[in-house]
């Protein structure tokens, strides 16, 4: 077997096992997503009681007082079920396992990373070493912080310009500050 048939496969080998991780995440993630649209409509409906229940014992004189404080809480309950979704996805995000795990920073990494920059992994990170074995730490001449920090899972990258948070926290902040109306209106549809 010549040098390119072997590197030819190995490439052929990655990409099937790149599919496979990428199936599996997505996977994961419409079970996540389902999981917590179950639970958010639970938790709507238990709201929505509350929130009327309140609003009948208020009296006729206090009637517009009374809807203004049902819609309040029934945006707070709102609020605390995207809260809930994301802390899922959080949860979630902290569980996965190795192969999509390194996959995820590797993937942040190439999009991410600058020449030299230093990875300060999260305390509760269990794939470090594996992630400072891809390849695109020896491209982009990346190091390892010495320490651990408590962040909200996943990496940090330090850089001689600019710090990149890449936590697991600050992707799903990112991601809500993008989708949460979209979220909404999926999870609680008009109401």
């Amino acid at each position: 077997m010549g040098r390119e048939e072997i590197v030819a496969r190995v490439v052929s080998d990655a990409e099937q096992e790149a599919a496979k991780i990428v199936a599996d995440a997505e996977r994961r993630a419409e079970q996540i997503v389902a999981d917590a649209q179950a639970e958010a409509e639970k938790e709507i409906a238990e709201a929505e009681k509350e929130a009327y229940a309140r609003a009948a014992l208020i009296t006729d004189g206090k009637a517009a007082t009374a809807r203004l404080d049902g819609q309040k809480v029934l945006l707070a309950e709102k609020h605390r079920v995207i809260d809930g979704i994301y802390l899922h996805a959080l949860a979630g995000l902290k569980c996965l396992g190795k192969h999509d795990a390194v996959a995820l920073a590797e993937k942040l990494l190439k999009e991410n990373a600058e020449e030299g920059d230093e990875i300060v992994f999260s305390e509760d990170f269990a794939y470090a070493e594996e992630v400072m074995r891809l390849s695109v730490v020896s491209e982009k001449n990346l190091k390892a912080c010495g320490e651990r920090a408590k962040l909200s899972g996943g990496i940090l990258l330090r850089g001689k310009h600019s710090d990149k948070d890449l936590t697991y926290g600050a992707l799903l902040a990112a991601d809500r500050e993008e989708h949460q109306a979209d979220i909404a209106r999926a999870v609680f549809g008009n109401a």
